[in-house]
């Protein structure tokens, strides 16, 4: 809720306090009015409306109803607007309550969003760490074939270098009859 709703809210219900003790003080007046004239008709048989009352008290009476009429509308327009303010204020207080079970459901929603991320955040990084392992795996591999091609390479290179020259191969002659000449016989 905003601040400014708060404010809006007092001052209603300040005019609707206000209006409710008028009326209360209007209804007291017209109470005390009505008895009073009840009693002064009652009390007095003189007080009734004759044909030879005199025209000042027919205005008297008539301007006491008249008053009467105003008061009666007064009542009634102020029981309206009191009508229309408690409706506005239940309106107000629905929007209240509204207003806040949206502010609790969005704090809960908003304390519950770390997990929720978190928890997306590691169902999104699983294929990603399987693959790294199956990239991380493969790299060995290449990485132990490159170190046996380059292992046999050497060994080739190496034997290659040696039988790249051609040396003779110098072995001790043999002992044969044919190489041994006769001694001559003295």
């Amino acid at each position: 809720m905003s601040q400014t709703d708060n404010p809006t809210i007092q001052s209603l219900s300040g005019e609707v306090s206000q209006l409710r003790q008028e009326l209360q003080l209007r209804d007291q007046l017209v109470q005390q009015l009505s008895c009073e004239l009840f009693r002064l008709v009652k009390g007095n048989n003189n007080l009734l409306p004759q044909p030879e009352v005199s025209a000042n008290h027919q205005a008297e009476v008539q301007a006491l109803r008249e008053q009467l009429e105003a008061v009666e509308q007064q009542v009634t327009f102020y029981q309206e607007q009191i009508t229309s303010r408690d409706t506005e204020i239940y309106q107000l207080r629905q929007t209240v309550q509204e207003l806040t079970d949206r502010s609790r459901m969005l704090e809960q929603v908003v304390q519950e969003l770390p997990q929720i991320y978190r928890h997306k955040f590691e169902e999104r990084m699983a294929p990603v760490r399987e693959k790294v392992a199956t990239l991380q795996q493969e790299n060995r591999q290449l990485q132990a074939e490159l170190q046996s091609v380059s292992y046999r390479l050497a060994l080739k290179t190496r034997t290659s270098n040696h039988s790249g020259i051609d040396l003779p191969n110098f072995s001790p002659p043999l002992p044969s009859e044919s190489n041994i000449s006769p001694v001559p016989n003295s």
